[in-house]
């Protein structure tokens, strides 16, 4: 059976599966129950200076029927005493040394809160830091969270700070709230941060209640900007971590993985484009921490189907894969068959195509139902009616190359060629 072992940093954890820092991880209950049931490792709650949280705090976007596909929080950092967190913390290495712990922190800027707050959690025998510069909302006003980490600048010299004193891996978390992640990244990786985790959350309104007319969550009348999380977010982490996947100087780091992970399947995903850790947050806020079992068995029977060993067998392997648009083949082409035999006839890639599409499907009338087949010449390869079909493997798209050789952007406009026939 494949090992789901892994190494972070010199951070061992039985698998890869993390809790991110957020609500799970905020108390010693919640940590020795997810360890227990058998998470990897954790990100302990962001500690930082004393706050006060407001009530409500969540909300959330459904979609045809599946709730929280995003979820929305204006929580801030741990509002629970510094000197008890750093108490459960060191109880909980005890308990499960063989855990990763990682702690998430936030100091107020100057360099004397940062060293002092390191020094405190470094002595519960912590494994790793995260430095939180991320958080959207908030913290941002007080210039940190976010604030840090949308400024190059400022994240390199947090860092600097941090790595004076810092004798545990640190490990840096971006926002996304930026145009992109990778100079932030570099930044940190520069001032010597030993590794990166991407996403955090990405500022957002969820939605407007239509009967008092205040955005959710309602605070009493008022609401502010949150931070999205949940399968939402997933596409976009995904992109932002490749970024730094192969960036020449981020890429030198390992990386933990965030954003939307609810499946091993997204976990997978992440591990290919990337990540040596993969870290969930809102998947357990919805489900509990029993999916670890999912995650954990339908990972490795994964790897078993395709002959890994172990995660390092595959991490990054999707990577160079992920190019320019320059730089695709023109001449690849593909088209759409349809299978009658599993067609159940209801006309929605018809429907697709005519209206959103090239009109390459023709419809031919009959009783009792109507019946759909491609136009070949006219199909464009899309997928838009392989998307909206609801039966599996009903379409499908068969390569249908237009030119025998590889034939890019670049070359293309090289030699000339007409637009309408390459």
């Amino acid at each position: 059976m494949a090992s789901l072992h892994t190494n972070y940093l010199g951070i061992t954890s039985p698998n890869p599966f993390w809790l991110a820092s957020a609500p799970p991880t905020d108390k010693k209950i919640n940590v020795l129950r997810a360890f227990e049931a058998g998470w990897g490792g954790v990100v302990w709650k962001t500690l930082g200076s004393q706050i006060k949280n407001v009530s409500s705090r969540y909300s959330a976007v459904d979609y045809h029927g599946s709730r929280v596909m995003g979820l929305n929080n204006i929580e801030l950092i741990s509002d629970r005493p510094l000197e008890l967190n750093l108490r459960e913390i060191r109880e909980c290495i005890r308990l499960f040394p063989d855990r990763a712990m990682i702690v998430s922190l936030m100091a107020d800027n100057d360099r004397d809160s940062w060293h002092e707050l390191i020094r405190k959690v470094e002595d519960t025998g912590a494994h790793g830091l995260e430095l939180n510069f991320g958080c959207p909302h908030g913290m941002t006003e007080r210039g940190m969270g976010a604030a840090v980490g949308q400024d190059p600048v400022i994240a390199r010299l947090v860092t600097e700070w941090v790595m004076e004193v810092a004798t545990i891996p640190v490990i840096t978390k971006l926002t996304p709230n930026v145009h992109s992640v990778v100079p932030t990244g570099r930044a940190a990786v520069e001032a010597g941060s030993q590794g990166l985790s991407l996403i955090n959350t990405i500022q957002s309104v969820t939605g407007v209640d239509l009967d008092t007319f205040i955005p959710n969550p309602n605070v009493g009348g008022k609401s502010t900007f949150g931070g999205y999380c949940g399968p939402a977010v997933k596409p976009i982490a995904l992109k932002m971590l490749t970024t730094i996947a192969q960036d020449s100087i981020t890429s030198k780091v390992p990386i933990s993985g965030i954003g939307g992970i609810s499946t091993w399947k997204d976990a997978a995903e992440f591990m290919l484009l990337g990540s040596t850790t993969v870290q969930v947050c809102t998947a357990v806020m919805k489900h509990g921490f029993r999916i670890i079992d999912g995650l954990c068995e339908g990972l490795s029977n994964w790897m078993d189907e395709k002959g890994f060993n172990r995660t390092t067998d595959f991490i990054g392997r999707s990577v160079p894969t992920l190019t320019h648009w320059e730089d695709l083949d023109l001449n690849y082409h593909i088209v759409a068959r349809i299978d009658p035999d599993k067609c159940i006839h209801c006309g929605l890639c018809y429907i697709a195509c005519e209206d959103a599409s090239h009109q390459s499907i023709s419809l031919t009338p009959g009783h009792p139902y109507n019946t759909y087949a491609i136009k070949e010449d006219e199909c464009v390869g899309c997928n838009l009616c392989k998307l909206v079909c609801p039966v599996d493997g009903c379409i499908t798209m068969v390569e249908q190359r237009v030119g025998p050789e590889y034939l890019n952007w670049k070359e293309f406009q090289q030699r000339g060629l007409p637009l309408n026939d390459h």
